[in-house]
Parts: C-alpha cells; structure tokens; sequence
C-alpha cells in the first residue's frame, strides 16, 4: 500500500534577524485528512515558522515543497496562490463590510458593465457556509460578529480559494466552550475534505482530542514530530521546556487569615446583581463561570474601573469609593487585567517603565524621575518572576505572551498589594510560563496575600483555588470548597443544569 504523501513539506529550515538564530533545522510534514499540532513555549519560534509558511518571512534555508515541487514564497499572496491559509487569533476583516464581501475581497463576481454581482456573491458565500454548516447571513456586515464568528468567516474564504493548507494560530483563546466545539466541528469537515490544519495551541487537551499528529519546539529548534498516541501531557511538557515542571498546580494547604477583601451587594443593572463574597489572607478564591457571566465586570467594579450602582466593597475593613482606582490602589489592592496588551501594558513603552507604572508617584522626586530607584524596583520584581528579557530598556512588545504577564504582574506586586485579582491570568501562555505564574501565585498567598482568580481554563481553578464561586448570568450562584471541586460540579452551577442534564439526558 503506497504511502499518503505530505501537501507540505518544509525540511531544515532556517531564519536569522541579524545576529538572531530565530529559527535552525526546523522541519514539518503536513498530511491530508490530519489535524497536526505545532507545539512550544512562547518565544520558540512557532511565530517565524509560521511567517515562513505565510510567506510574510522568506528562509535562509531549508526546502519548502507542495505536491513534490519546490516553492518560494515572496509574499503572502504567493503563499496564498499555492494554497496556504491563515486563520488567526484574532480576525483582520472590514467590519463595515459584509460577511460575503470580505469572503470574496478582489474576487466578487461581475454582471453587466462590470458591476459587481451582488445576489451572486451572496449565494457563493451562502453555499461555502452550508458547506462548514455554519448559519450566518452573508449580507450581515461583519461589525459585531463575535471572534468566533469572525474565525469561521476566514475560514470561508479559505475554502473559496481552494486552500489545501489552514494555519491555525490559538484559534480557541478567545472562545466559549460551545464556541471551541463548533470550531471542532468545521476542522472535523475540513479535514474530511483532505485539507490538512496546522493547529497552534497552549491548550493540551485540545491537542489530544483533535490532532493526529504532533510536532514539538524549543528555542528556536525541531525537538520531536510524531503521531499524537506517542505522546502524553508529560512527554510534551518536557519536550517543550526541556525540563520537569513538576507540580503544574503547586498549591497546599492554605493557612488562613482575617478577611481582607470584602463584597457586599454589588449591583450593576443589566451586568451583575446582588454579588456578595469574601476573600481572606493567604488564600486564592477561585471565580468560575461561562464567558458573559459578569466575573471580569465585577472585578472591574471593585477596581473602580466600571460603574456600579449599589454595594459596599472593603479591603482590609476600610471602605472603598465607587469608581476611583486611585483610591483602590492607595487601600491596597491591585489588578492583573484579562487583556494585558490592551490594558495591562504600554506596548511601546519600555519594559523597565511599565513594571513601574504603578508606583511612578514613588520614583518621583519633584519633577523629576529617580531612574536608579526605577531601574532597581524593576529589576528586583522581575527577576523575582524570572522574565526573559534581553534588556530591560526594550519594549514590552518584544516580549512573548508569557513574559508580557509576568511584567502585568511585576507592576502590581512592586504596589505591595494586600488583595490581588487576576482575570485570565494564563491566557495564552504556554505549559512553562503557567507553571512560574502559578508558582509566584502560590507563593504570594503563602506569604499572606488575598488573591481573587478570575479563569476559564477549570483545570486552573480546580488546581488552585481553596473555595470556588460560580456565577451564571450576572450572579452569583454557588460556592464550592477545594474538595467538592469538580469540572462537573463547577459547569452544573455554571450552566444552571441539574446534576446529569448538562448533556441533556434527564
């Protein structure tokens, strides 16, 4: 029986950024009909692979070839041409246009004089959607589709130009759990189309329910390619960080103080009502729920950030004012937020100045910044979360998403905080940086620090946390101790199903 032959083969490739090694002797088969995934910690190079493949990067080295023949990309249209699609995390559409006419962008069908076919176009696009089974309009303009909407219209536009080759980069970071199983599903029907998907992800799980094949990154290097069944979660993590990580959830038993951040009441019409809780010194609360539940809302309103109209929030029995984070952080409490490129950090500004963002008023004498404090303040933070950074004078867009978090989290920490709330504090970070932030975590809570983590990833929270508070639509509805703790317990609360219903059987 003759072997299935690759659609893609690309063997020892190489990329240098000056005096840079971003990428040596990288090498990946694609196969038809296979989901296969690109695995590896921030900053291992998964990027520049890809950006080769997309022909935005031409290689130093190495050999590309489809279908047995070599190819050179010069751009990405020529990666295109030759059938090689880019779905990314996040969707660069038109949103003042049309679902069908970001779809056919420059290849709208014509009528008469030229005009551009409007039933037409639609109809093309109406019958590429039935193909993915996906209901949306094609007159629908594609300002305010949700990202996972957005996703499946790229997608769409990969089928109209016939692309063999789907590249998807974290496509599930921003989804819902049924958002995530309906994009299963589309890649389920491409796949059984003969495309092949190269599926880059931080989610494990999701490697080991939807990928045939695996292949394995480090700084820059090919570590390992295989069928995903030679694989398990410790083989990959290994490979990955070239190390054991050990324990991934390093939390024992919390010692447990006097009540340190307290909510009473809090009430946002049409957000969240009626929210009451309480976290104590040295110990991680856990705030679980589907997305839309009102959980980032909440901590926003504690911050000050977003309104709220009624309820009483304290940190350390002193009450705090309504919609003044200067008064917040001066009681003591901190925020790591759930988007820490748009709200956490200054991209352009240095990585040195954003670790010291939140205590500037302390480095500051008269009008003038103390640049030795500063330069110290950010280098004892940093190197207590063990950043990775070649100066601390780049920018904090030089950075790997990993590394992004840890200088979130420096800002907050040099605040000395007594309460700390993380939104999402591992999203989209790889195996190696999730275990030091949980680690920093731990320890931070060991040493006496109240901290309120906001996650979808239940793993992380049942892994964590000492109590779990669910909500479901703006409320919150139950509360779980460390030991009743379940992913089952937790999505029942959460989806407000009965035990054995979630999955609808009675």
């Amino acid at each position: 029986m003759d072997r299935v032959q690759p659609l893609l083969t690309l063997t020892r490739a190489g990329k240098s950024f000056g005096p840079v090694q971003a990428l040596r002797d990288v090498s990946i088969d694609l196969f038809p009909g296979e989901a296969h995934a690109l695995l590896g910690e921030n900053g291992a190079g998964k990027s520049t692979f890809v950006k080769i493949l997309a022909g935005v990067h031409r290689r130093d080295t190495g050999t590309l070839t489809m279908g047995g023949v070599e190819r050179h990309f010069h751009s990405p249209a020529d990666a295109r041409d030759a059938g090689i699609a880019i779905i990314y995390q996040e969707p660069t559409l038109f949103p003042d246009l049309s679902v069908a006419e970001n779809v056919l962008m420059g290849r709208q069908p014509r009528g008469a004089f030229g005009r551009i076919d409007v039933r037409a176009m639609r109809g093309r696009v109406s019958g590429l959607l039935a193909e993915l089974g996906v209901p949306l309009d094609p007159a629908r303009p594609v300002r305010g589709l949700s990202i996972a909407d957005q996703q499946l219209v790229e997608i769409a536009k990969a089928l109209s130009l016939d692309a063999r080759v789907l590249i998807m980069d974290e496509p599930t970071a921003a989804l819902t759990l049924q958002e995530t199983e309906r994009l299963f599903r589309v890649v389920r029907s491409l796949r059984s189309r003969g495309a092949a998907v190269l599926f880059i992800t931080h989610r494990l799980e999701e490697v080991f329910a939807e990928c045939q094949r695996v292949t394995v990154m480090r700084d820059g290097t090919w570590v390992s390619s295989g069928p995903v069944t030679d694989y398990d979660t410790d083989i990959v993590v290994r490979q990955m960080v070239g190390r054991d990580l050990g324990d991934l959830y390093p939390r024992g038993d919390a010692v447990v103080g006097e009540v340190a951040l307290s909510v009473r009441g809090l009430s946002q019409p049409g957000v969240f009502r009626d929210v009451s809780f309480e976290v104590r010194r040295g110990e991680i609360v856990g705030l679980a729920g589907l997305v839309g539940a009102g959980r980032s809302e909440v901590a926003r309103a504690i911050f000050g950030v977003d309104p709220r109209v009624d309820g009483e929030v304290r940190v350390n029995g002193h009450v705090l004012p309504a919609g003044n984070p200067r008064a917040v952080m001066s009681a003591g409490l901190g925020l790591v937020p759930e988007d820490r490129r748009a709200q956490g950090l200054v991209m352009d500004m240095s990585i040195e100045r954003n670790a010291n963002l939140a205590i500037l008023n302390r480095l500051t004498g008269g009008l003038l910044m103390n640049r030795t404090a500063e330069a110290r303040s950010a280098q004892e933070w940093t190197s207590r979360l063990q950043l990775k950074a070649h100066r601390l004078s780049d920018p904090a867009s030089s950075l790997s998403g990993g590394n992004q978090q840890k200088v979130v989290l420096a800002k907050w920490l040099a605040t000395n905080p007594s309460v700390l709330i993380v939104d999402e504090p591992t999203r989209g970070i790889d195996v190696g940086a999730k275990a030091e932030v949980h680690r920093t975590l731990a320890q931070l809570a060991a040493q006496g620090l109240a901290v309120l983590m906001i996650s979808s990833d239940l793993p992380e929270v049942l892994g964590m946390a000492d109590r779990i508070l669910v909500m479901r639509e703006g409320a919150l509805v139950g509360e779980l101790s460390r030991e009743q703790g379940s992913e089952e317990a937790v999505m029942y609360l959460a989806t407000g199903q009965r035990a054995g219903t979630v999955d609808g059987a009675a």
